[in-house]
């Protein structure tokens, strides 16, 4: 159990990386959906170098989730979209760095994404407690 939710594994997800097969939301949580999220620099410009771009989509989510009262331990699904199948190993470094704890994963290596320099978008979902009273 990882605070707000449970990680269910059934050996599937264990034979391609480290995260569940599926997570149970308790009652009584808040759901907090990011949008599609860019490593973009404050001034809107991507990196050159993919793992700091990797790097920035995480720190983008993690500011965002941050504003909606949430953190990077409270995730419990991820959407991962790469334009190179040859940035997978960099990215997963970057995702373990930041990511933790085992929530669903979703990775898909796509043709384009938003802009054609734009190289990885990562979108989540977390689950908040209310404070108790």
């Amino acid at each position: 159990m990882s605070g707000a939710f449970e990680s269910i594994n059934s050996g599937v997800a264990a034979h391609i990386g480290r995260y569940a097969d599926a997570v149970r939301i308790p009652p009584g949580g808040e759901l907090i959906y990011t949008s599609g999220t860019p490593g973009l620099r404050p001034d809107g410009t991507v990196p050159e170098d993919f793992t700091e771009e990797a790097t920035l989509a995480w720190r983008n989510v993690e500011n965002a989730l941050s504003r909606a009262g949430a953190g990077l331990t409270d995730v419990v699904r991820v959407r991962q979209w790469l334009t190179d199948a040859a940035d997978i190993p960099a990215y997963a470094a970057v995702r373990s760095s930041v990511i933790k704890h085992e929530p669903v994963f979703t990775l898909a290596v796509v043709p384009a994404l938003v802009w054609p320099n734009i190289r990885v978008e990562v979108e989540v979902t977390a689950i908040r407690r209310p404070a108790m009273l």
